[in-house]
């Protein structure tokens, strides 16, 4: 499976977090992150991934392409409610891609560890007959 990571400034380590806590599962399937989130996470984890360029920079428009290729499988964007971005348009143009696409999005770290267990059980494998 194809997965995107992204997050939010405040919430970086919270995600270096989640990918070290479930890096058995993760290790598993093709990463991909926006650049900053990428590279914080490969030195956390010491998990490959697939980098785009920051978030800011075009990263999620990248990852948005991605996603509307149906080449991405599942997307976690811990996102910060509170701080809105000035990018933030980007985001919500991938967020309703996943819609469009049925593809599995997570917003919080609650629900992307209900997603990674699943990953991890087969419960996504609808998507590869899907693409």
């Amino acid at each position: 499976m194809n997965i995107g990571l992204i997050a939010h400034d405040a919430k970086k380590k919270l995600m270096q977090n989640f990918c070290i806590a479930y890096y058995n599962i993760l290790s598993k399937h093709e990463l991909y992150a926006t650049g900053t989130t990428g590279r914080l996470i490969e030195e956390a984890t010491n998990l490959t991934i697939h980098k785009f360029l920051a978030g800011h920079l075009g990263g999620e428009q990248q990852l948005a392409a991605q996603i509307e290729s149906n080449q991405i499988d599942l997307v976690i964007f811990l996102q910060d409610p509170l701080h809105p971005k000035s990018h933030e348009p980007d985001m919500f143009k991938a967020m309703k891609l996943c819609d469009t696409h049925n593809i599995p999005l997570a917003t919080n770290v609650a629900t992307a560890e209900l997603m990674v267990k699943a990953l991890e059980r087969g419960d996504f494998e609808w998507r590869n007959a899907y693409k």
